[in-house]
Parts: structure tokens; sequence; C-alpha cells
């Protein structure tokens, strides 16, 4: 992959003999990114999982203290009374078969998918294409449920799913280079911590093999793994 100019030197700035703090790297992110449109700031962990295991798939979700600093489109599967339920709460789109048909066709302008639980049947007939863009519900992460209101307001206010990919590895935005330090130092701790408490049972050895942060447009940043971020630090 070609790298811009900015962006090789940024990069020569970067110590990559060494792994860096959260406090320390974050303060990098934001002191050096180089785009015009407001980056999200990326973390990638690459766990010791196998899965192929089905016990040692790590998946969830968590609401990030300070959110993403982006709104989702919020798409939701309803019938009945939970249709105004979904609607007053703040949800882009609600509906059954009649969003099943336009998912069909293409459509999917929308980053998150709820369902209540009598409408898997339809919502299974797109699973095929939700599935592979990690938009279809799922019970384990929350998106499967009656609890509409309380679903939505969590994804507007910066609900977060996290699934490891096939190599282990999990990704996910802790949120935007307008964030200040805190506010970003505050989000990895809840991510890191939400990772290490998701920990499969059957996992052995080490767990957490490494941790990188970046900006959308920016080089990785290998954090220590085993540092902790501290607010003390930016109080």
């Amino acid at each position: 992959m070609r790298r811009g100019k900015k962006y090789i030197e940024k990069a020569k700035s970067l110590d990559k003999s060494r792994m860096y703090g959260p406090k320390e790297a974050i303060e990098w992110i934001i002191a050096n990114h180089h785009v015009k449109f407001e980056e999200a700031v990326d973390i990638s962990m690459n766990l010791g999982v196998d899965p192929r295991k089905a016990d040692q798939i790590v998946r969830g979700a968590l609401v990030l203290p300070n959110g993403t600093g982006k709104s989702p489109k919020i798409l939701v599967f309803a019938q009945g009374e939970k249709v105004k339920e979904a609607q007053d709460a703040g949800a882009d789109y609600v509906g059954g078969e009649d969003l099943v048909e336009k998912i069909s066709g293409g459509w999917l302008d929308f980053e998150v998918c709820i369902a209540t639980p009598d409408m898997m049947k339809n919502v299974g007939k797109v699973a095929k294409i939700l599935g592979p863009r990690k938009l279809m519900p799922n019970p384990k992460s929350g998106t499967v449920t009656f609890e509409l209101t309380k679903t939505i307001n969590e994804a507007q206010a910066g609900r977060l799913e996290y699934r490891t990919d096939k190599n282990g590895v999990i990704h996910g935005t802790i949120g935007r280079v307008s964030f200040d330090v805190k506010q970003l130092l505050e989000n990895y701790a809840s991510f890191v911590d939400a990772i290490n408490k998701a920990r499969p049972s059957s996992a052995k050895g080490r767990y957490v093999k490494s941790i990188y942060l970046s900006s959308t447009m920016g080089p990785g940043i290998k954090i220590d793994p085993l540092m902790e971020a501290s607010m003390e630090e930016v109080a």
C-alpha cells in the first residue's frame, strides 16, 4: 500500500522499537492527525484465542463513557406496539417485511440493526446479507430484545459491539481526534476492561497479545498491554 508524504513524515517520529503508554499514544494521535476530515481513533486488540472454536469467540457490547462521537443510523425490526416505541426512541427506520425487501434489494443505509425476538424469522431471510457486514441482530450482543428504548438509547450514546475476527483480533472505535485526552483515555480503559472481562474460560496462555491505537488515516501505535490508562495523569 502506497502511503502519502504526510503519513510517512508523521510515522518517522514514532519509535517502532518500543511500546507506548495509552496516554502518550493518545496525545500523539491528537497532535499529529493530518487530514481535513475528523478522524476516528481506532483500537485493535490481538487476543490469544482460537476463533475457530465456538467457545473461544469473544463477542459482546459496551457503552463507552464518552460515546464514539458519531450518531449511527438505527434500523429496528418490530411489529405492533413496539413500532411506536422504536419510533419514539429515535430509531431512523422501523418496519418488518418492507425492510426485508429493501435490504434484499441492496439497501444498507444504517449502522445498527435491532430486532424484537418475534421478528427474527423475518430477519433470517436477509441473514446472509447482514451477517458478513456485522449487522445481524444477535441476543449475545443485546440487539435481539424487547427493550427497544433502552437499546436504542445506548446505541445513540455510543454503544459499541465487538467480536473477534478470523485472526483473533478485535477492532473498535474509541472516539474522535476532536475528543480530549481524558475522554479518549476513559473510553480506552472501558474498552480494554470489557475485553479482559470477556476472556473465555477455555483460553489458555497469554490473553492480550498486543494492542494498537491509530487515527483513521494514521500509523498504528503499539501499546503496552500491561500499562493501565491512568486518569490521575490528566485530572
